[in-house]
């Protein structure tokens, strides 16, 4: 099977997606402390390193709109996590490359734990 192509969103569509209430769950993969320090609302917290242990417990259906982000542009995190969730077999993935500095930049709420 070929390797999917990451899709990437900007933070205008995340938002909107969000205003708009769609259902999607957005994901960061940073470690559980930069999750507290600071988070996209209604984001949960699945570390990179953990998505082959935690992914089908947190996220049990596969064709589900999942959107990852990390936390800036130059941040590898979300990409590699939106390959693993790919080959793990989600089909709708999405790659905030922007994070939380590009989130937080725009004036947009972080949330603490």
């Amino acid at each position: 099977m070929p390797e999917q192509k990451v899709k990437f969103i900007s933070k205008e569509e995340l938002f909107e997606m969000m205003e708009n209430k769609e259902d999607i769950i957005v994901v960061e993969v940073l470690p559980k402390e930069d999750y507290d320090a600071g988070h996209i609302p209604f984001a949960i917290n699945i570390p990179v390193n953990l998505l082959d242990t935690q992914a089908l417990a947190l996220l049990p259906r596969k064709d589900q709109r999942i959107v990852v982000y990390c936390s800036s542009f130059i941040c590898t995190a979300s990409t590699g996590a939106a390959r693993k969730l790919q080959s793990m077999g989600y089909t709708n993935v999405l790659d905030y490359k922007g994070g939380k500095q590009d989130w937080s930049r725009a004036d947009l709420p972080l949330l603490q734990s």
